[in-house]
């Protein structure tokens, strides 16, 4: 046999050896983890009276150490608080296992009306009853009702509360703060849900699809009763998103071949396609006027469900309560992904160097519930904890964004350059959109609502007729970014609809800048760092879309939301311009139709679109940039 065959053998055995033990030492923590839990607390459940009669069911983990007093951290989900049965255990019961090492209380409640909770269920409920006398209950004065039976009935409390949760447990948190009760001391929503009209189904006015469908199946199932178990998903013809979502054809054929009618928020959803008093309602934002908690938003720059949650929740916090009390982190994470317990460095093609969610765990999440619920310090916890992506790194700032910036402005050019003076010759760039061959969302084949395809190489787009590619030249030094980006762009269509689709792409060099070697492994890489999309008949209103004029030059601005990511040495900053990302978004049929879940098949139409970039009608984007 070959040395280089034996070589390849022996690496191969290695390879097992090493990912042999990774795997076992996971389960041999995790179970080690939940004997923990077991020997350590005891475990009650309850179901504790509203002010309208409805009880919710509530699990309570209070530690077998009685020689203290403990502060209280629940868990409010519309996801399920099992195992039911005070002999049936979860296998962890706090955010990290070093709260539980820690000792707290822990309570777990199911939301009314979710599985074994009473009452009626009502999607993003509007949290009105402060205001409207004729509303006897909702989610806000639910949390409070709860955590004042809590206090007077949970033997061994402090008196101090805290709250957490991510997604829609997330929102579930940031209600607690609506006329919150005193006792509830610090709350940190992650990821939360802060207006579903900008928020997982809708990207200012587009529809995602596959996130919409896959979730509602199964979540807006109705039951007459409380239950146990979830309700089973439909089973799918393929798993390639793309091919399903391409045989479904309009967003009308959802109810007529799957739904059938029997999903009630999805009725909804489809009945209001803009940002009407439905919608405005169910925006929680509104409300975050007197928030008396103390408050660590979470969020991660590549979560492709809920980034504009985290950023608006603590902006409008901020700008609306002592600023002091308003803490935010942003991670190199997807949805959710910081709270797992296994090694968090790397998320599809990116790598961030260190386990960044241990390390925020352990720095700043436990020290932040510490400190207000057990008097313990947190001087070293700053208002802003920020991951720079691109130098992977973690950052601490007094503000988010940082205040000490300088603006920037690059100009849409001809030969496909970003440059720093407008042009004064050229006109525009021009491609044609066919809603019969949409740009994919991702070159890998996968149901549409994935989470690496938010750093994925996007030279798959880039090499499309109808993916247009504006760049930089190489950089000469660093240059960071912080904060949003903004478009200004400047557009026509020969039909009288459209979306436009925008990405930031940070373009890697083909040699390595210190050796001048090739690089094979992330030579010419074009990672995403951050998309958005309009649909063009929400250009000037969220409320009052408009089409159109066929070939008319339109101005088009929207933003894309915060980065704080470096473009190093010898890299390019690049921007793509298409009208389709799919099948995360929903196809525009590109002909004008008041409601596009009500769209034809004859509607889905071909369009050439131009984006201009003349002395006339000059397309730029703007940001800043921090040392």
């Amino acid at each position: 046999m070959k040395k280089s065959a034996i070589r390849k053998i022996i690496g191969i055995i290695i390879l097992v050896f090493i990912c042999l033990p990774a795997s076992a030492k996971d389960k041999d923590e995790a179970d080690k983890r939940a004997e923990y839990v077991r020997s350590h607390y005891a475990k009650y459940e309850y179901q504790i009276s509203m002010r309208d009669g409805v009880k919710l069911f509530t699990s309570v983990y209070i530690p077998n150490d009685t020689s203290k007093k403990y502060p209280m951290l629940m868990f409010r989900t519309p996801y399920s608080v099992g195992p039911y049965g005070v002999n049936k255990y979860r296998k962890a019961i706090g955010p990290d296992k070093s709260f539980e090492e820690d000792g707290y209380i822990f309570v777990f409640q199911d939301v009314r009306g979710r599985f074994m909770s009473e009452g009626e269920y009502i999607n993003m409920r509007p949290q009105n009853a402060h205001l409207n006398d004729d509303v006897k209950a909702d989610d806000a004065t639910d949390t409070y009702d709860t955590i004042d039976w809590l206090v007077k009935n949970i033997p061994g409390n402090n008196g101090k509360v805290g709250m957490y949760g991510t997604s829609y447990p997330g929102y579930y948190t940031s209600v607690g703060a609506i006329n919150s009760h005193k006792a509830l001391k610090a709350i940190s929503p992650q990821a939360p849900i802060a207006d579903w009209f900008y928020d997982d189904f809708h990207r200012n006015g587009a529809f995602v699809t596959p996130m919409a469908f896959i979730f509602f199946d199964v979540f807006d199932k109705q039951n007459d009763k409380t239950y146990a178990h979830w309700p089973e998903a439909q089973k799918l013809s393929t798993h390639d998103g793309y091919e399903f979502f391409r045989r479904l054809g309009p967003l009308s054929n959802v109810n007529d071949n799957y739904f059938k009618g029997t999903r009630p928020f999805w009725n909804e959803l489809t009945e209001h396609p803009n940002y009407d008093e439905y919608w405005q309602a169910r925006n929680v934002l509104q409300h975050f006027k007197d928030v008396k908690p103390a408050t660590l938003v979470v969020g991660g720059w590549y979560d492709t469900e809920d980034l504009y949650g985290p950023l608006k929740t603590y902006q409008t916090m901020s700008k609306n309560n002592q600023k002091e009390n308003v803490q935010i982190v942003m991670g190199p994470w997807s949805h959710g992904q910081w709270g797992s317990p296994k090694k968090i460095s790397t998320l599809g093609e990116g790598n961030f160097g260190f386990d960044t969610g241990k390390w925020y765990r352990e720095n700043i999440l436990l020290p932040f519930f510490n400190h207000h619920l057990k008097g313990e310090d947190s001087s070293n916890l700053a208002t802003a904890t920020i991951f720079e992506t691109g130098a992977n790194r973690w950052r601490k700032f007094s503000s988010w964004p940082p205040e000490n910036k300088e603006a920037q402005i690059l100009y849409l050019g001809a030969n496909e350059k970003l440059i720093r003076q407008p042009e004064t010759d050229s006109e525009s760039s021009v491609y044609i959109s066919d809603p019969n061959k949409p740009v994919p969302n991702t070159a890998h084949i996968d149901r549409g609502w994935s989470k690496k395809y938010m750093v994925e190489d996007q030279r798959f787009a880039a090499r499309r007729p109808d993916v247009l590619v504006f760049e930089t030249e190489a950089a000469d030094v660093d240059q960071t970014i912080a904060g949003a980006i903004d478009l200004d762009l400047w557009f026509s269509t020969s039909q009288t609809a459209a979306d436009i689709v925008v990405k930031l792409v940070d373009v890697f060099p083909g040699k390595d800048v210190n050796n001048n070697k090739i690089d094979k492994k992330t030579g010419n890489r074009h990672e995403l760092v951050r998309w958005s999309v309009i649909r063009g008949r929400f250009r000037n209103s969220m409320s009052k879309p408009e089409p159109f004029e066929a070939n008319k030059p339109t101005r088009v601005k929207f933003e894309l939301y915060d980065v704080l990511h470096t473009i190093k040495r010898g890299h390019k900053l690049q921007i793509q311009i298409q009208s389709s990302m799919f099948p995360f978004i929903d196809l525009n049929p590109q002909k004008y139709v008041d409601n596009i879940f009500q769209a034809k098949a004859e509607d889905f139409v071909k369009a050439t679109h131009h984006i201009y970039h003349s002395k006339q009608y000059p397309s730029s984007i703007s940001y800043n940039t921090i040392k």
